[in-house]
């Protein structure tokens, strides 16, 4: 857990703040983006290992970025956890077939997010071990 670098993307400039607090409490590197259409380079240049990502935001939502993330050759594997206060059954289509597995309900509690987080760049980990194990190309 030591030293991960964790891009949070949320138009919230309080909650980023104490997502921020957390993150650093907890041992984790966090990297802070709290405009929608700025986040690609913040992401790129700062390679996080993870990202926690608001869907309902102006301008550019999250189901926009996580296409985005997903078309840029540095970030295309980056594992994603969406965040929302605002959750309907509807997104859960909608996330898989972003790639996002996992989401976060707002407020959720800290331990929660450690434990999506950490799950997360594992089995991340697991599925990048094993595609090298079995020499996938990692252009697919």
């Amino acid at each position: 857990m030591k030293n991960r670098k964790v891009a949070v993307i949320d138009d919230d400039k309080k909650f980023l703040g104490e997502i921020e607090n957390i993150l650093t409490m907890g041992g984790y590197v966090p990297v802070a983006v709290h405009d929608p259409l700025l986040f690609m380079d913040t992401v790129v240049e700062s390679k996080p290992d993870i990202i926690l990502l608001e869907l309902r935001m102006p301008r550019k939502n999250g189901f926009e970025i996580t296409e985005t993330i997903n078309r840029v050759f540095e970030t295309k594997r980056m594992p994603i956890i969406a965040m929302s206060a605002f959750f309907r059954d509807e997104f859960r289509s909608l996330l898989d077939f972003c790639g996002i597995k996992r989401w976060l309900k707002k407020p959720f509690y800290p331990l929660d997010m450690f434990w999506a987080i950490e799950n997360e760049i594992r089995e991340g980990n697991q599925w990048d071990r094993e595609r090298r194990l079995t020499g996938v190309d990692i252009m697919t």
